[in-house]
């Protein structure tokens, strides 16, 4: 009999054991919840850790007033608690709250220690804080806060903190709920939210900034997006965004509010008629091309690799605006712009800014469509059309980019006059074309049997469908041109210099194969 009472004393200590490690992190003021109230979520983070957390989120006052309800909430039984009593369960009944923001004697009254409570509380706020914001990118754990109030929570802290860190925790958090269809509907519907958000932009915080343009690109990019354009519709709140865009001298808020502009310019048709319109009367397209000249001069001289994302992100903006109907024309004939993406085309060191000069190359194309007569100019910039050709092993997997480049390709050659230049200038087009002969052979290679896919896709193209074709068709007419002239005695010294004959033959050959496979 001992043996087994042995056992059986060490099964219950087991036991006894691990279920002080289950209770570990729950704080023993939290009831547990009863059968039918238990959590049917599969997390790997315990539901009633969760919820502690937010409620020690509450803001202060609602945490001293035991009857105090959160501003805007919604006391229903689908909130889920670990209380039975669901709107008490929001209620703040953690240790600290009460040691660190309420004195217990006398003594504690002093100015001294008062300060060092709410330091502590706050500290402790911060850290309850910074986790849900990492939970909240989690779409189980998203869905489980919004059912738990959190953002009533949050709504209470953003209308009476006057900390700039509390905000951008706020912000932070919603930022990542927002990434979630569920949370988002929440978002939507919580009465006063949107508006109250939109607020933020009015702060003058960095971080606060970033995360409310955050939050606001991710509320335009979803299903509900007209409701978070006609809270931005105001002209002082477009003309703030604007300001802050323009002025601002820290690379990551620049990103974030370009990135919201790029939002608006990007969402539904509905989003366009309502913010579009009044954002080109504030002067949205001067923005973007002065945000532009700012970082091509900071890319030409500094080369700092944090502004690449800021640089990208600005063109895709103005790649945006380029082919929306009614409001390209004015960005189109900016000459500014337009000569600022071709010296993007001409920078040296593409593999630091490889996505940037491929959208520099469709934005090229997009105006060339629209302002055709610029590309005589551009046919004799051979620096250009070589930086055109160094852009095509970035565009494998991007027809599109693909397309406007071969698009501007054949523009530029159809207006080159081989036939009346002098050798010394058809020389220059020859050396380009011969020295990116690998360039211009990877492409169609790698491509030729891409072609169902490539018609699809250019549909949406227009007129670049048959461009390459075209293209390679003036690559030919250039080399045979340049070829025939091998037989003038007096031209020869002219063309030993710089001719490769290897390269312009197999260039050749690649051309004729490619436009017989057409």
């Amino acid at each position: 009999m001992a043996p087994s009472a042995s056992a059986s004393t060490r099964e219950e200590e087991e036991e006894e054991q691990q279920q002080l490690e289950e209770e570990r992190f729950v704080p023993s003021h939290h009831p547990s919840a009863p059968p039918d109230e238990l959590f049917d979520i599969s997390t790997t983070v315990d539901p009633s850790y969760v919820i502690s957390l937010i409620r020690k989120l509450l803001p202060l006052d609602a945490r001293n007033d035991d009857n105090t309800e959160i501003r805007g909430s919604n006391c229903n039984d689908e909130v889920v608690s670990s209380s039975n009593d669901k709107c008490k369960g929001m209620e703040i009944v953690d240790d600290f709250s009460k040691s660190d923001f309420q004195g217990e004697d006398e003594e504690d009254s002093g100015r001294g220690g008062e300060n060092a409570r709410v330091s502590a509380g706050e500290e402790v706020w911060e850290e309850c804080g910074c986790v849900l914001w990492d939970l909240a990118a989690n779409q189980t754990h998203a869905e489980l806060m919004v059912q738990n109030l959190i953002l009533e929570v949050l709504l209470a802290n953003l209308m009476v903190t006057q900390s700039v860190r509390v905000t951008e925790i706020c912000l932070g958090i919603m930022g990542n709920l927002a990434c979630h269809e569920v949370p988002m509907k929440h978002m939507v519907s919580t009465n006063g939210l949107i508006s109250v958000i939109v607020d933020q932009l009015f702060l003058d915080d960095t971080q606060c900034l970033g995360e409310a343009c955050r939050l606001l690109s991710l509320g335009l990019q979803g299903s509900e997006c007209r409701i978070w354009a006609e809270a931005l519709q105001s002209e002082h709140i477009l003309s703030r965004i604007l300001w802050v865009t323009e002025n601002t001298l820290n690379p990551q808020l620049i990103e974030k509010s370009v990135g919201l502009l790029l939002a608006m310019l990007e969402s539904q048709k509905e989003v366009e008629h309502i913010l579009l319109l009044p954002l080109m009367k504030l002067g949205l397209a001067t923005v973007l091309v002065n945000l532009l000249a700012f970082e091509m001069s900071k890319l030409t001289n500094e080369r700092i690799p944090e502004r690449y994302s800021v640089l990208d992100v600005i063109l895709r903006a103005l790649e945006a605006l380029c082919v929306l109907d009614g409001y390209s024309q004015e960005i189109c004939s900016n000459k500014e712009f337009f000569q600022l993406v071709c010296d993007l085309i001409k920078f040296p060191d593409k593999v630091e800014v490889s996505n940037s000069c491929v959208t520099a190359g469709v934005i090229i194309a997009n105006i060339l469509s629209d302002v055709s007569d610029l590309a005589s100019d551009l046919s004799q910039d051979l620096p250009f059309l070589q930086g055109l050709f160094d852009i095509f092993p970035f565009t494998s997997d991007e027809l599109e980019a693909r397309c406007a480049l071969w698009s501007i390709i054949a523009r530029l050659l159809v207006r080159v006059q081989e036939d009346e230049m002098s050798a010394s200038s058809l020389r220059q087009y020859v050396f380009i074309l011969s020295s990116k002969a690998d360039l211009i052979e990877d492409d169609l290679f790698d491509h030729q049997f891409d072609e169902n896919k490539e018609n699809e896709s250019l549909a949406t193209c227009g007129r670049i469908s048959n461009a390459r074709t075209f293209a390679l068709r003036r690559i030919i007419s250039i080399l045979n041109k340049w070829n025939s002239l091998k037989d003038s005695v007096e031209e020869k010294h002219v063309m030993e210099e710089h001719a490769n004959d290897e390269n312009i033959h197999r260039l050749l050959d690649c051309c004729h194969k490619y436009t017989v496979f057409k």
